[in-house]
């Protein structure tokens, strides 16, 4: 599964990153609690997270090229939301969100961040990202503008900022599913956008 590597930063810019290649990435028994406690190691000393993207990405993409079970643990999209969450690992304690995202054809997320950083990657289908800034005002604090987008494909893995803005849609004919991690969620930095209002709230 041949993709791009990508970083988005708060400022609503991406940029493409070096990426891995897939054949240096083989392993024989590459399980899912190896990739859960190869992450765990790589945050466990430092302070600035996001530094560690780089890594994180090589080893969700590791993950991907090298276990079946992780491509297959999804749901087909709910009927009524058009959107199925599976969380793969929950431990109390344990630090990260790691779960698979299957979404309808057609279905559009809020805009929002994170509060954390994330990474997606994109096992099936096809996802559109929308990219937003915080443009502020006397008038509105939480004005946000439009920035750009970008559309992911198989093999395609985005990570985020925590402070890093957008939405998403899932393009084409067949439900797009996403293999996503992210980090311990500051709740009270993670918002969902109204560019109508101009307003935000936690969610």
């Amino acid at each position: 599964m041949k993709g791009r590597d990508w970083l988005v930063t708060e400022d609503g810019q991406y940029q493409t990153c070096q990426s891995v290649r897939p054949w240096d990435l083989l392993r024989e028994n590459y399980r899912f609690y190896r990739f859960l406690t190869e992450v765990e190691d790589a945050l466990s000393n430092t302070e600035d997270q996001t530094s560690h993207l780089p890594e994180i990405r090589m080893l969700v993409r590791r993950l991907i090229v090298n276990s079946y079970w992780v491509q297959s643990r999804y749901l087909e999209p709910s009927s009524k939301t058009g959107v199925s969450v599976v969380l793969l690992y929950d431990e109390l304690g344990f630090p990260f969100t790691v779960q698979t995202v299957t979404f309808a054809p057609g279905t559009l997320s809020t805009i929002h961040n994170h509060g954390t950083w994330g990474i997606v990657a994109v096992l099936k289908g096809e996802e559109k990202n929308t990219f937003w800034q915080r443009t502020p005002n006397s008038e509105f604090q939480d004005k946000i503008e439009r920035t750009g987008e970008l559309t992911l494909f198989p093999g395609d893995i985005i990570s985020l900022t925590p402070d890093a803005i957008h939405s998403v849609e899932a393009v084409g004919s067949q439900p797009t599913v996403t293999f996503n991690i992210y980090g311990e969620t500051r709740m009270q930095d993670r918002f969902e956008f109204d560019t109508v209002s101009h307003t935000a709230k936690n969610f």
